[in-house]
């Protein structure tokens, strides 16, 4: 098999060419990684916020989550193919499972993290415990919060692309593709241009993340 050879004339050539696609697929990369995020934000917040008091159960659910993070990510897409099929479906569901480590870790840590005595006072001023979840810890936690949701977008992102293994939306159908016809023309240019994507996806909703920590955030939170 001819070893591929790199040449950026032609990348761009096959860039001008197949234009609509990618931006088709990166718009496919953001939509699954955005309603993952989603999800897994909605319920890895609320459990969070269950059981950031709770050691035992605080415990369990952080484990839980650690051991759903170290299954291979092909492994666990492959489990999911009998029940749910190809497609968005399976490659949501493992996206989701792997943003619950980050997500309930920095809720729990940026709860706890609250001075007991601004909830003692909380308290005195008549709020009752969930005012002072809600009123009191949620805002100081936030940035905390934000940056485990941003950990896990940086997670998705990377593991979306490997969701084209179960027919998943994204970049990633490119990167398969090239590695699946290594010795063809555009072999290099389907891998290349599917990883550049990632990457380039990765370091803008970063930049967005970072961007969206500092006007969300209280000014006097602000570091």
């Amino acid at each position: 098999m001819a070893v591929p050879v790199f040449d950026f004339g032609r990348l761009l050539h096959f860039w001008s060419k197949r234009w609509p696609d990618i931006v088709g697929l990166v718009v496919e990369h953001l939509g699954v990684v955005a309603l993952s995020l989603l999800i897994a934000t909605v319920i890895g917040v609320g459990i969070g916020m269950l059981v950031w008091s709770r050691p035992v159960s605080r415990s369990a659910v952080i484990a839980a989550a650690g051991v759903a993070l170290t299954i291979p990510s092909l492994a666990m897409l492959a489990l999911l193919i009998p029940a749910f099929g190809l497609g968005w479906t399976p490659s949501v569901i493992a996206l989701v499972m792997y943003s619950m480590l980050p997500i309930i870790r920095n809720t729990v840590v940026g709860l706890r993290e609250v001075s007991p005595a601004v909830m003692e006072s909380a308290k005195g001023m008549g709020l009752s415990p969930l005012g002072v979840l809600l009123r009191i810890q949620l805002p100081i936690a936030w940035p905390i919060i934000v940056t485990g949701i941003r950990v896990a977008a940086q997670l998705t992102i990377g593991i979306a692309a490997i969701a084209a293994y179960v027919a998943g939306p994204g970049l990633g159908s490119y990167i398969f593709q090239g590695l699946s016809s290594l010795g063809s023309v555009n072999a290099l240019n389907f891998a290349l241009t599917g990883t550049f994507g990632v990457i380039a996806l990765a370091l803008i909703v970063d930049a967005v993340f970072v961007t969206l920590t500092r006007i969300t955030t209280a000014r006097g939170l602000r570091a």
